[in-house]
């Protein structure tokens, strides 16, 4: 008999824990041990019960969700789930609590709580059963150093790749659940000269410029949340912004990335799945295809298509995902060349630009 997933509800809004559990029950897989309006009741449930998952609001009485977060962390790491009616002007909150462990973050409306339930009700099952299979890191009190600054048919066919010749480079990478710290790894350790970059990460609208902006603070190269035309240079890389699909196009020896909207691919938008269909379109062989942790199977067909026109394609291995799920289903899929450890990707990307 297959183990339930436990959830633990932490929300001070009746009406939010109410949908949740609705909403859990829908899930066999699932099972609700407990809610509680505030972090103080939680810590008494979870005197007796230990949750696998915990869904947890940002704003409550008595003691904030991120607060808690960080108690969490530091003492006793579990799987937790942000679920805030966080705006763009919340958005460092947002940022904050993936800093301090969240696995991820589910944006509800400040109004039309039940209704954005009922609509979301496969996703948020999903994110919970991937946050279970999670491996939370104890927090350490060490503050992170910042460095000065020195299916895709939905949105576009299937066609051959284009075949006009260019030596430059570029890396497309997808990334989900666990992506936001993968990321950081990876750009941190990309050199000025490093081939041009287009990303896609399943992040909710309005937070990826802020999430940009961290990475650009960070990291030695240049980071920014795409813009509809922007260029695909080297030293720099473009994030996909959020509720939006992103596609690399070409004119000439020119690649640039086009901005659209467009339906859920792979329940997703923007789509890894669309981003790599567009490079096998356009770039092929001159393509290098990253993979890395992520729930689902998003750009696992894309990834494939992109292999069969040349590109040469990397998976992150299953050690240093938090959820092996995207990377897995692209080697099922065999669209593959070579699977690594996070830490050896931006390497690997760097070297085969310069062949």
């Amino acid at each position: 008999m297959r183990k339930k997933t436990r959830v633990l509800i932490v929300d001070d809004s009746a009406l939010v824990r109410n949908s949740l559990i609705r909403l859990f029950k829908t899930d066999p897989d699932i099972e609700v041990v407990g809610s509680a309006a505030d972090p103080f009741l939680a810590a008494k449930i979870m005197e007796t019960v230990i949750p696998d998952v915990i869904t947890l609001d940002i704003e409550m009485p008595k003691m904030d969700g991120l607060t808690f977060l960080r108690k969490l962390m530091t003492q006793h790491p579990i799987a937790v789930v942000i679920c805030s009616t966080l705006t763009e002007k919340g958005s460092d909150s947002y940022m904050k609590a993936l800093e301090l462990g969240a696995v991820e973050v589910i944006t509800k409306p400040k109004v039309g709580t039940r209704q954005f339930f009922e609509e979301a009700c496969i996703r948020v099952c999903d994110v919970v059963k991937a946050a279970a299979l999670t491996k939370p890191k104890k927090l350490t009190a060490k503050p992170m150093i910042v460095q000065p600054k020195l299916t895709a048919d939905a949105m576009l066919p299937k066609a051959r790749t284009n075949s006009l010749q260019t030596t430059d480079k570029v890396a497309l990478v997808g990334a989900s659940t666990g992506g936001t710290e993968a990321l950081l790894t990876f750009l941190q350790s990309m050199p000025l000269d490093c081939p041009g970059i287009a990303i896609v990460q399943h992040m909710p609208e309005h937070f990826t410029a802020a999430f940009s902006n961290r990475l650009n603070n960070i990291c030695q190269i240049r980071v920014k949340e795409a813009v509809d035309g922007d260029s695909i240079l080297r030293g720099q890389a473009l994030i996909a912004p959020g509720n939006m699909h992103m596609l690399v196009k070409r004119s000439g020896s020119r690649y640039y990335v086009e901005i659209k909207d467009g339906p859920l691919v792979s329940r997703h938008r923007p789509s890894v799945d669309v981003l790599f269909r567009s490079g096998a379109h356009n770039v092929g062989k001159n393509a290098i295809g990253v993979i890395m942790t992520g729930m689902g199977d998003d750009g696992a067909k894309g990834m494939k298509e992109m292999h069969d026109a040349g590109t040469y394609c990397i998976a992150q291995d299953e050690a240093s995902c938090v959820v092996f799920g995207m990377p897995h289903e692209a080697i099922k899929h065999g669209g593959v060349d070579s699977v690594m450890p996070l830490k050896r990707i931006a390497s690997e990307v760097v070297a085969k630009s310069f062949r």
